[in-house]
């Protein structure tokens, strides 16, 4: 199985890539994200550190069962051969009305079918009120015209 763009990433490649990756997450389907990394996948999410698809859809499962309405934009921050590097922020509340907006860092690893076979994420949680949200289309893909991190301010 491929999942073009394949590395090793140009410019526009790479941007496509966090798009499609941005458009994954935001859909919230464990199963279909988890089809984005290869089948042995290595992953760090904060303090957690496991390997393979399933524990992928187990770890995603969890996460969006607690963060609801949980809406999220990622930028391209640097790319190299098969290595992309995203900024990101996301906003969610949890089971009790509390919003949070959640900044972070990744380092993503891809092998020669575009799969992404290393994800290494850095992430902090800042309580916000919901007065301050940022991200309000509609829950799945970010529209076109919403703006970005950077037009954002963030």
């Amino acid at each position: 199985m491929t999942r073009p763009p394949l590395p090793p990433f140009d410019e526009a490649s790479a941007r496509t890539k966090v798009q499609l990756a941005e458009d994954g997450w935001n859909s919230r389907t464990p199963e279909k994200v988890a089809l984005a990394y290869t089948p042995d996948s290595q992953w760090r999410n904060r303090a957690e550190i496991f390997q393979g698809r399933g524990r992928i859809v187990e770890f995603l499962t969890r996460k969006w069962a607690r963060e609801l309405e949980y809406r999220l934009i990622k930028e391209l921050w640097a790319h190299s051969g098969n290595r992309i590097a995203v900024r990101f922020a996301y906003e969610y509340r949890d089971a009790g009305g509390k919003w949070f907006r959640a900044y972070g860092n990744e380092n993503w690893e891809f092998d020669a079918d575009g799969l992404m076979r290393r994800r290494i994420a850095s992430i902090n949680d800042l309580p916000i009120d919901e007065a301050d949200r940022l991200f309000h289309w509609p829950l799945g893909p970010r529209p076109a015209d919403h703006l970005g991190l950077t037009d954002l301010g963030l």
